[in-house]
């Protein structure tokens, strides 16, 4: 069993809403988590932002649900780090 810690999500969405509200939407989805957004691109009506998510046990299903509610797309995932919950038997 292993567990998302970190994500990094290219996301493309509106201009509204904003950074701000993006990010706090995603961070009440997971208990314990730090959300960073990167605005990377801006045209007429919308934005490129990579999102960064740290937490413990990251719900990838919630967080993609969310950025579609606040009507983004996830264009790629770009980076992910998970751990193991259980010991190693190498």
């Amino acid at each position: 069993m292993s567990s998302l810690r970190r994500i990094v999500l290219d996301v493309l969405k509106p201009h509204q809403p904003s950074i701000l509200e993006f990010a706090d939407t995603i961070a009440n989805q997971c208990d314990n988590s730090r959300v960073k957004i990167t605005v990377v691109e801006v045209d007429e009506k919308t934005e490129t932002i990579v999102i960064y998510i740290d937490g413990i046990d990251i719900s990838y299903s919630s967080i993609e649900k969310t950025i579609i509610k606040l009507g983004g797309s996830v264009h790629s995932i770009d980076e992910v780090e998970v751990s193991s919950v259980n010991n190693c038997n190498v």
